[in-house]
C-alpha cells in the first residue's frame, strides 16, 4: 500500500517476500486517499508554522536524539530538506507536533480500513505485524496498524523475529535492511523516531526490566556504562506510561452485562 512518501524499496522487498512464501497480492495505491483528505496539507500546514518556506518540493521527518547521548526529558524535532538538498532541524512547539503526527498518522489508518475492506470480501482475518518491543512501548497508530484479528508476534522481540526470518528463510537483503517506519519523506530509521536506541539493546534492556536483572549485569554482557543502561530502562518505563491508553478498551459509562 505504497503513498506519495513511500520508499521504492517498501514495495519492491514486500514484493519480494510475497513471491518467496507464494502469496497472492494486490498493489492500493493509497495517495489519493490521503490528499482527499487532506493528510498531506494538514501536515504542510503544521511544518510551515515552523518552517514557513517549506513547500511541496521539501523533504521531512521527525527525530529524536539517541537515548544514550541525551539527559532529561524526549524532544522530539523537525528536521527538513529543501529541493537543493540542504537540511535542516528544529525544535517543535507541542501543538505542531501533534499537528504533524495527527495528520501523518492517517497513513496508517487508511491502510488498515483496506487491510479490512479485503479482508471482508475474502473472509479473512487481519494479521497484525507488532513485535513485543512495538506492541510494549506504543509504537503503533490506534485503529491503524496497532488494530488487528491476530497478533501472531507480539510476544516476540525483536530480535526473535530476525531469527524467525533467518529460520523460514526470508531473502537475506530484506533481513539486512535498518527498521524502518516509512512514514515521512526522507529516510528515517525506527530508533531515529521512536526507540532512540538500537533494537538489539533495547530487547535485551526490555528483558532486564521484565526480569528484574539490574544496570549492572546488562552493562557488564553488553560492554556499556550502567548509567547508560539506566537511560534505556528509564526510556523503557517512561514510555510504558505514557502509552498505556494506547492498550486500553473504549471506556463505557456503564458495565455492559449479558442476560
Amino acid at each position: 500500500m505504497p503513498e506519495r512518501d513511500s520508499s521504492a524499496d517498501a514495495l519492491r522487498l514486500g514484493s519480494a517476500v510475497a513471491v518467496q512464501l507464494r502469496l497472492t497480492t494486490v498493489v492500493e495505491d493509497i495517495a489519493p486517499a490521503l490528499d482527499a483528505l487532506g493528510a498531506y496539507r494538514r501536515q504542510a500546514e503544521a511544518i510551515q508554522a515552523v518552517v514557513p518556506e517549506y513547500g511541496p518540493d521539501w523533504k521531512c521527518k521527525l527525530v529524536l536524539g539517541p537515548v544514550l547521548e541525551r539527559d532529561g526529558i524526549n524532544i522530539t524535532r523537525l528536521t527538513v530538506q529543501d529541493p537543493d538538498g540542504a537540511t535542516s532541524t528544529v525544535r517543535l512547539p507541542p501543538d505542531v507536533y501533534l499537528q504533524i503526527v495527527a495528520a501523518t498518522n492517517y497513513k496508517q489508518r487508511v491502510r488498515k480500513m483496506t487491510e479490512y475492506y479485503h479482508a471482508d470480501r475474502l473472509k479473512y482475518a487481519v494479521i497484525g505485524t507488532q513485535n513485543r518491543l512495538e506492541h510494549d512501548q506504543g509504537f503503533f497508530v490506534k485503529q491503524g496498524d496497532g488494530d488487528a484479528d491476530i497478533m501472531p508476534i507480539a510476544h516476540l522481540y525483536k530480535s526473535q523475529v530476525y531469527q524467525l526470518a533467518e529460520y523460514l528463510g526470508i531473502d537475506e537483503e530484506i533481513r539486512r535492511r535498518p527498521p524502518t517506519s516509512d512514514t515521512f519523506s526522507m529516510p528515517q530509521s525506527q530508533e531515529e523516531f521512536y526507540f532512540a536506541a538500537p533494537y538489539r539493546l533495547a530487547d535485551i534492556c526490555m528483558y532486564a526490566v521484565n526480569h528484574g536483572i539490574s544496570a549492572d549485569a546488562v552493562a557488564e554482557a553488553v560492554g556499556i556504562a550502567a548509567t547508560q543502561v539506566q537511560k534505556v530502562f528509564r526510556d523503557i518505563n517512561s514510555k510504558r506510561r505514557a502509552t498505556r491508553y494506547l492498550h486500553t478498551r473504549p471506556l463505557l459509562v456503564d458495565a455492559v452485562i449479558e442476560d
